[in-house]
């Protein structure tokens, strides 16, 4: 299928995921053979998170790295002495999701890695795309994470990393941290990951704006099939991040997180994806510390929705801040259109 044909059909898909949300009866089983990706070559940094999700993870070069990222000679410094690494949303694409964001954290000072992961094998429909991201099962997604992890750990010298992930990049980090060999509850001082920092993340899952009465009637009364139906439209991945899906219910059954890592949270008030938008903020379980921020908060004028969270320019200050607390930059109070 051409990109800008299935341009068509994504608009579609989305528009149905928007219409079948809320607390899911069944999930279809989530099978589908994904693979990460790496980039190739390096693209612009872009302005705006819808335009760049649309340009570079639905329709453009998606290989391409977000500046400031995968430079796999790079050697922590004293100052910042864990490397960076980003986990892109739902359909998208490591410059989709941080053209704006990598380039900032590397002038800062970070090793930054980014990889494009949760890619169909085979081309399906709609949103089942080879070179669109995060389709598939976010327990696949988390074991590319896993070997990504090993990897930047290799390269790097480093013995732990950090890690930012906006909206479903966020479940794949704590699904790594739970399940995928990320942290050890029995030593916490084992843990390969230090700093969690998660934007618009479906922590609780996401109603899509109150819509999911829809999803209960249709698939508990009208039609049994019309989630998998669905799913061969968005991928598992979509399917998985439903408010009550099984998934979510069986990753946060023990809690929400584990010890000896700190979270960043952030959320905005007017995020039209992961509703409501305080369903992103995690509890802290024993051993973590949890920092839960609604990104208006001090700051009315930055009305950031889903996709402008990474390329908020208060977002990445309070990033910056959690990366390194020690030096905090101001935190910016700019309009992000």
């Amino acid at each position: 299928m051409a990109r800008w044909g299935c341009a068509v059909v994504t608009v579609a898909a989305v528009m149905s995921l928007g219409s079948i949300s809320g607390t899911a009866a069944a999930d279809p089983a989530p099978e589908m053979a994904t693979h990460a990706s790496d980039t190739v070559g390096y693209g612009p940094v872009l302005p705006q998170g819808d335009a760049a999700w649309v340009a570079y993870g639905l329709l453009g070069d998606t290989d391409l790295a977000p500046q400031g990222a995968n430079d796999w000679a790079c050697k922590p410094t004293a100052e910042h002495p864990r490397p960076v690494i980003l986990l892109h949303g739902s359909w998208n694409s490591a410059i989709g999701g941080f053209s704006r964001l990598s380039p900032q954290l590397s002038q800062a000072g970070y090793c930054v890695f980014a990889l494009n992961f949760g890619r169909p094998d085979v081309a399906g429909a709609g949103l089942v795309q080879p070179w669109i991201g995060a389709v598939g099962p976010i327990t696949e997604s988390a074991r590319q994470l896993a070997v990504f992890v090993e990897r930047v750990l290799a390269a790097t010298g480093a013995r732990q990393v950090d890690m930012i992930g906006h909206s479903h990049g966020g479940l794949v980090i704590r699904q790594y941290l739970k399940d995928g060999g990320g942290a050890d509850p029995a030593d916490p001082a084992a843990n390969k990951v230090e700093k969690v920092i998660t934007f618009g993340a479906t922590n609780h899952g996401t109603t899509l704006i109150g819509l999911g009465s829809l999803a209960v009637a249709v698939q508990q009364h009208l039609s049994s099939g019309f989630l998998p139906l669905l799913q061969e439209f968005i991928g598992p991945g979509g399917i998985e991040q439903l408010a009550g899906s099984p998934y979510l219910t069986q990753l946060n059954a023990d809690g929400d997180t584990v010890p000896g890592i700190e979270y960043t949270v952030v959320g905005t008030r007017y995020d039209e994806v992961s509703t409501p938008f305080d369903a992103t903020y995690l509890n802290a379980g024993p051993g973590a510390t949890v920092h839960n921020i609604l990104l208006q908060d001090g700051c009315p004028l930055d009305t950031s929705t889903h996709n402008g969270l990474p390329y908020s320019p208060r977002a990445a200050t309070i990033a910056l801040r959690a990366l390194d607390p020690d030096n905090p930059p101001e935190l910016a109070c700019t309009p992000n259109l």
